[in-house]
């Protein structure tokens, strides 16, 4: 027993060294495993896009940084380095078309408020020292109240507030130095040369290394809302008639938080859009690209998810009648019909993100009026007279919400076709007979 401890001890003590570095070794080699399932954790999720802008602006800051760094460069810029380094931290923004247009509406802010900003102090100092005051104040007063009055605008609000902000800082910092007129000219054009620098930094990182486009976002997002909706519309019906086959009379429990989503979703789609305006040509999106059509398309499907959410209301209705036969004998129409408006809501989707034309509208209207018309029949108004009032009310008023949603799909059949026609969709989708 001995022996064995004695040896145990020796063996340890003579393989210690080498036993450390395989631990190290196994330590790196764990951490670098854990990294990398990290990566992939957030290569499948919208984490990854965040992830890519926060080193997309650590980059930016380094290189504009370098103006403060390097002497041969500060000696050129000097302290107005710092307004390249305000710029990416003001103007870099997760989109590139944020991030082109804020720094555009800076650009042009900086431009003409320095170049106003200049002229008047020029002109100050052809009058006297009480002249030259009353020019200034003047000058500040006129500027500021007309720039502030058209933020106010809301087409202007919109897409150029930003840049009205920027023209109203400049030239109050431009008008009210108190130097020189030489020095002032000298100072503008410093300060929008290193804001220049700093844009172009800002521009070139959004653009160039992974860019986050607006116009895609938004694309893919207001196609996989016709998909929520079409599963929202099913889910309902399905918790409509549970109750016929289950024989209980459970809460609705269908999840209708896609429909909240898209109502919601009206100011992030209106965001998005202004973005895309100011996007270059990529991909499959050119110059003049009909973004209002996106929004017109979003106002539809809110109204569609609303009346979803009325049919939520039903369901959860105690005046919903609860005899099994007196539901059966409307299930089958309503079937027919929620399952012609959930396909055509995912062609419509399809077309959308695929950019090509499904059917034309006026084929999808007939189909839709011809459901709409068999629906109706299922609930003639001598079987209403056969039923307690209450019940009688309750189905119609599920019926009419069916009816309704009828009509708004084929509205946003509509506009989808409008939207192929101005963005020049390509062919006709080879669709299989879905009816």
């Amino acid at each position: 027993m001995l022996a064995m401890n004695s040896s145990t001890v020796v063996a340890i003590t003579i393989q210690d060294g080498a036993a450390a570095p395989k631990k190290k070794n196994g330590i790196v080699s764990h951490l670098s495993s854990l990294l990398l399932h990290w990566l992939r954790e957030l290569k499948s999720t919208h984490e990854h896009r965040q992830l890519i802008h926060s080193i997309k602006v650590g980059l930016a800051l380094v290189l504009v940084s370098l103006l403060y760094l390097l002497d041969p460069l500060f000696e050129q810029v000097g302290d107005n380095a710092m307004w390249a380094i305000m710029t990416v931290v003001v103007v870099f923004e997760l989109y590139a078309g944020a991030t082109l247009g804020k720094g555009l509406n800076r650009g042009i802010g900086t431009i003409v408020g320095g170049a106003l900003g200049c002229s008047a102090a020029i002109l100050a100092q052809n009058f006297g020292k009480i002249g030259k005051a009353s020019c200034i104040g003047v000058s500040v007063f006129i500027f500021g109240a007309a720039a502030t009055y058209t933020r106010m605008v809301p087409r202007i609000k919109k897409r150029y507030d930003y840049g009205a902000l920027i023209f109203i800082l400049t030239f109050n910092l431009v008008v009210v130095s108190g130097v020189r007129a030489d020095k002032v000219i000298e100072l503008a054009r410093d300060r929008l040369s290193t804001i220049g620098m700093g844009f172009a930094v800002c521009v070139s990182t959004s653009l160039l290394i992974f860019p986050v486009w607006a116009s895609d976002e938004l694309h893919s997002s207001t196609a996989s809302k016709f998909s929520k909706l079409a599963c929202s519309i099913e889910g309902g019906l399905e918790e409509y008639f549970k109750g016929i086959e289950e024989k209980e009379d459970n809460q609705s429990e269908t999840s209708f938080n896609a429909c909240k989503s898209v109502i919601h979703s009206k100011s992030t789609d209106e965001s998005l859009v202004n973005f895309a305006r100011w996007e270059p040509w990529h991909g499959k999106f050119g110059f003049k690209y009909p973004w209002n059509k996106y929004l017109q398309i979003g106002d539809s499907l809110s109204v569609l998810a609303a009346s979803i959410l009325s049919l939520k209301g039903c369901l959860q209705s105690h005046r919903q009648p609860t005899p099994v036969l007196t539901r059966q004998s409307i299930k089958k129409p309503c079937e027919a019909v929620v399952s012609l408006l959930a396909c055509t809501l995912r062609e419509l989707g399809d077309s959308i993100i695929n950019m090509k034309r499904c059917s034309p509208a006026v084929l999808t209207e007939a189909k839709l009026q011809l459901s709409k018309l068999e629906l109706s029949e299922a609930i003639l108004p001598y079987m209403l007279r056969t039923l307690p009032e209450d019940d009688a009310f309750a189905m119609a008023g599920f019926v009419f919400l069916l009816m309704e949603m009828v009509d708004m799909v084929e509205k946003l059949a509509k506009e989808v076709e409008e939207l192929g026609d101005f963005a020049g969709f390509s062919k006709q989708l080879k669709y299989a007979d879905l009816w």
